[in-house]
């Protein structure tokens, strides 16, 4: 009776966690992210960046230089929606998990933003096309729009799950844990060797961020919001 009461208690704990865990099934939409908190105050008060680089200007974020801005606030479970605007060969992205502000780019994940009707995108690994986990996991099909349209952002980071909706279609779903290596994704394809660490070695908590003008073409991004899982 006791081994039973024992077993029930143990059983009952693991339900209780599992519970309250963030839920990560199902297919991503975008949410009516309305009264989500926004991630950068309009003065940009919050926001750790460099000097004289990013503006805002009719609620619109941009920089003139290649130097990312980030969030003071780590995240884990959230949801991030938002929406950017590329140029002619726009090569951006949105950074989540960053746990190195002064070098994020193996300690993080990012989550690609190109211009993919620009022949140079166009022709890339399909792994650096907009949408993508970029170096990692293409998107499972280009749903862009031209340089000078507005486009739609949802990205749902739950542990080591990562879902991508662009435009309307969810276009990636990542387990961080199936990326065991630096060198080579499951798929077999070359993971770019900047990209020196595992993903899944990377911590699930940690800055959020955006690429800045990168490569001499500029992006712009609005309606940046968050909601905490919880």
């Amino acid at each position: 009776m006791k081994t039973l009461s024992i077993l029930f208690c143990l059983a009952l704990t693991a339900f209780c966690a599992y519970a309250s865990e963030p839920a990560a099934e199902g297919p991503l939409t975008h949410p009516d992210s309305t009264n989500w908190e926004s991630l950068f105050a309009p003065d940009l008060s919050n926001a750790i960046k460099p000097e004289g680089v990013w503006t805002v200007e009719n609620g619109e974020l941009t920089a003139s230089k290649d130097e990312a801005i980030w969030s003071e606030k780590d995240y884990e479970n959230f949801i991030l929606d938002l929406e950017f605007k590329n140029a002619e060969e726009t090569n951006s992205g949105v950074i989540v998990y960053c746990s190195d502000i002064k070098d994020w780019i193996p300690n993080a994940v990012e989550i690609q933003i190109a211009d993919d009707h620009a022949k140079k995108w166009a022709e890339s690994p399909k792994s650096w096309q907009c949408g993508a986990i970029f170096g990692h996991l293409p998107a499972s099909k280009s749903m862009v729009k031209k340089p000078g349209e507005w486009n739609r952002f949802t990205i749902r980071c739950v542990g080591k799950h990562i879902d991508v909706a662009l435009n309307g279609e969810h276009v990636v779903s990542m387990n961080m844990d199936d990326y065991t290596s630096a060198k080579t994704n499951p798929d077999g394809s070359e993971i770019p060797a900047w990209l020196s660490k595992p993903k899944n070695s990377l911590p699930t908590k940690g800055k959020v961020g955006f690429q800045g003008k990168h490569a001499g073409a500029p992006i712009w991004f609005r309606n940046i919001k968050i909601k905490e899982l919880k």
